[in-house]
């Protein structure tokens, strides 16, 4: 049928998500999963009713000004959409949807992983094994950072960050947080609320950066917050690389002033600072906080949820602009 809409999908989609759209659109697969150049976006683009894109893909107020006319409709495959510049897209009456909600736990839980795994050195200990150079038990071997009953402080309340505190009081953490605005009591479930986000920095022996990327928060863990932290505390960032200052991060790592980070996102993704792959007190993962088979799936179908509602003359669920 030539009247279904036409979709281009930037990148290789989930088997589910897949189906769903060829049975419903016509569309345009990514099947090497290569991220393409903005030039062949736009030829990619031509004819198409919509694009379902990721964050690799950076829709700048340039690439948005130079899609063809036929695009109405770009679904983001993510929470965060700073690739995406909203006010160009919406001054060419495009509407911009994305995937709220449903990469909230899988999210947190690798935000939990991370604090584990730099606290406890696991990377070194899984090295140790895999490289054969574990001779035995030993009273002073990889003695880390003990977790339970410590302070955390998150930065950023929203979904995620009160994910986040709920998963660490199983760990009988002391939960403080810093958000635009405090939260409702009941959401709060007996977390320490400060404004200053400087003044609850020197209470922390953990730090979770939770919120999203903007003008704002750029590099806002920088070398004189870094300064305020306690000696030896640890710092996991799950929300995005640009909100932290790589120099000053390495510096604190590498003098021991932190005594770990645990890493999920980068600044400039896939190329990371080389630096990080040298410090044996940095616990890295790559950019994996969604990557469960079932949160997949579902951005996915949110996506595609966003787009039925669009093409049938419905506001989407999801939209941003």
């Amino acid at each position: 049928m030539t009247d279904r809409p036409l979709v281009l999908a930037t990148r290789r989609l989930p088997p589910a998500v897949t189906a769903r759209l060829q049975r419903d659109y016509r569309a345009t697969l990514n099947e090497s999963d290569e991220v393409h150049s903005p030039d062949r976006l736009v030829a990619l683009a031509e004819g198409c009713d919509a694009i379902l894109c990721c964050s690799s893909e950076k829709f700048t107020a340039g690439l948005i000004g130079r899609l063809p006319a036929s695009v109405r409709a770009i679904a983001t495959f993510s929470v965060g959409y700073e690739h995406i510049d909203t006010a160009a897209a919406q001054a060419r009456g495009i509407r911009v949807t994305n995937t709220p909600d449903v990469l909230t736990d899988a999210t947190a839980d690798i935000t939990l992983l991370c604090l584990l795994g730099a606290a406890r050195r696991a990377w070194e200990g899984e090295a140790m094994l895999r490289n054969g150079e574990w001779v035995g038990w030993s009273t002073t071997q990889l003695l880390g950072v003990h977790v339970t009953g410590k302070r955390l402080g998150i930065f950023g309340m929203g979904r995620i960050g009160r994910a986040v505190a709920r998963r660490a009081r199983g760990f009988d953490m002391q939960v403080h947080y810093h958000n635009r605005r405090r939260l409702p009591a009941e959401q709060e479930e007996g977390a320490t609320y400060h404004a200053d986000p400087d003044e609850l920095l020197g209470l922390c022996d953990f730090v979770s950066l939770n919120f999203p990327a903007s003008a704002e928060t750029e590099n806002f863990l920088n070398a004189e917050r870094i300064a305020r932290l306690p000696d030896g505390a640890v710092v996991v960032n799950t929300a995005r690389g640009t909100v932290v200052d790589d120099d000053a991060l390495i510096a604190a790592l590498q003098s021991g002033k932190l005594a770990a980070a645990g890493l999920d996102v980068f600044r400039g993704e896939p190329k990371l600072d080389p630096r990080y792959r040298e410090l044996p007190n940095a616990f890295l993962l790559p950019h994996m906080g969604s990557a469960t088979i079932e949160t997949r799936d579902a951005m996915g179908l949110k996506c595609l949820d966003n787009l039925d509602a669009f093409f049938a003359g419905k506001e989407p669920p999801d939209a941003l602009v």
